[in-house]
């Protein structure tokens, strides 16, 4: 019995046969995957207001897909032949809409799940959550649960010594749009990802006074076009042979090495760490060429302290700033709600496993989308999860009853 939290109203419990919490790309894929295969009861919890919350809350402006159109389709729906190659932000976000509509993936909108556990006796996930909407405690129960909230759930900001003391605008870049609220202003950028290099060319080129960029660790620098030569590549040569082919077109697109600028490269290929670890290689949007002219400035170091509106960095230096944008990523969170000890999530909340046996976990618990294999990866867990509870369905369902109860087949 579902017991609520103390001012929380406990709605009766809800059924289904499977619950996917996220309603991000991950979870619209899986749920879409089971609709074709005829799987009706499955309900997706989310936790914001719309599906593919990331994409319409937490993206700046000029943000564009890193990889051609062909590489970012979810299964069954590949993207209009009129769509552009790299697509925007808002363009991806409307896809995802249509998706949902297309396969009438089922949601529940503003759902917070506190907690979901195996009852073994029942052979059932119970999920509880919470409607934020109405701060009604729920519960759900289901054979089967697929975790799908991804790695860009809860913002990671340093502690900073002395950043209480900071009078200027400090934002993280989930809130960061555009240089409009920055223009005429001295702006650092904190963090060297994706993110972090493209907002810091976007402040530059949107008129802010002077832009600077931290970079504490190690970078590879990659164009698109490089990094689509690299993935063909891939279908041919080993990853070590791959690497050295696209390090050497990048050297010739960035004019040698890049670590005259700041920017370090790490000691293993862009590949081979994207396969083993979990940095990506950052895509060059135009921020090298502002670096190379003196537009961006680079300062190889973490921040250290902060004393009012200057920056001491971690290898002496300082500077005075108006503004701080943390491009700090974001961490995880399945590992504070999902009561499982089946290794199949990680102590950061990612998957567990190494890919290609990631996907599946015990007692009818799944994830997709949490092995940072972008949308592609995505897809690809989908049509896994699906074909694997679409079988299992009908198995149960060609067992004979004996008694009001499925046999198993032992006499």
């Amino acid at each position: 019995m579902a017991v609520a939290a103390k001012g929380e109203e406990m709605t009766p419990e809800h059924e289904e046969e499977v619950i996917i919490v996220g309603a991000g790309q991950s979870g619209l894929a899986a749920a879409a995957c089971l609709s074709v295969r005829g799987v009706a009861s499955c309900l997706v919890l989310e936790r914001d207001d719309c599906v593919a919350s990331l994409w319409r809350h937490r993206a700046y402006d000029r943000l564009r897909l890193h990889l051609p159109k062909r590489h970012c389709a979810l299964p069954r729906a590949p993207h209009a032949a009129a769509a552009p190659d790299y697509l925007p932000r808002d363009d991806f976000a409307a896809y995802l809409d249509a998706y949902a509509s297309r396969f009438g993936v089922r949601t529940r909108l503003r759902r917070e799940v506190r907690s979901a556990r195996h009852d073994a006796a029942r052979a059932r996930w119970l999920v509880d959550a919470v409607d934020l909407a109405t701060g009604k405690a729920e519960r759900y129960a289901a054979r089967h649960l697929v975790a799908a909230a991804g790695e860009n759930d809860e913002r990671v900001v340093p502690e900073v010594p002395g950043m209480d003391t900071f009078p200027g605008k400090v934002v993280h870049s989930a809130d960061y749009r555009s240089a409009g609220a920055f223009k005429g202003r001295s702006v650092l950028v904190v963090g060297c990802g994706n993110s972090g290099f493209e907002i810091a060319y976007d402040l530059a080129a949107g008129g802010a006074a002077a832009v600077s960029i931290a970079v504490r660790g190690e970078v590879h620098l990659v164009s698109r076009e490089v990094w689509s030569v690299g993935m063909a590549l891939q279908r041919y040569l080993p990853t070590w042979a791959v690497d050295k082919v696209v390090l050497l077109m990048c050297a010739v697109v960035f004019g040698g090495d890049t670590a005259r600028y700041g920017l370090r490269r790490p000691a293993v290929g862009p590949f081979a760490m994207k396969m083993t670890t979990p940095a990506y290689p950052v895509f060059d949007v135009g921020t090298f060429a502002k670096i190379r002219s003196g537009e961006i400035r680079v300062v190889p170091a973490g921040i250290k302290s902060v004393r009012g509106g200057d920056v001491e960095f971690a290898d002496g230096r300082r500077h005075a700033f108006d503004a701080i944008v943390f491009a700090t990523g974001y961490r995880s969170t399945t590992k504070q709600w999902l009561k499982s000890d089946d290794g199949l999530i990680g102590d950061d909340g990612m998957a567990g496993r190494s890919y290609p046996n990631h996907w599946k976990g015990e007692n009818g618990l799944y994830c997709a989308g949490m092995v940072r294999r972008g949308i592609y990866g995505s897809g690809e867990d989908a049509e896994l999860i699906a074909d694997d509870i679409s079988k299992q369905m009908k198995r149960r369902s060609s067992e004979p009853v004996h008694n009001g109860h499925i046999s198993n087949g032992s006499p």
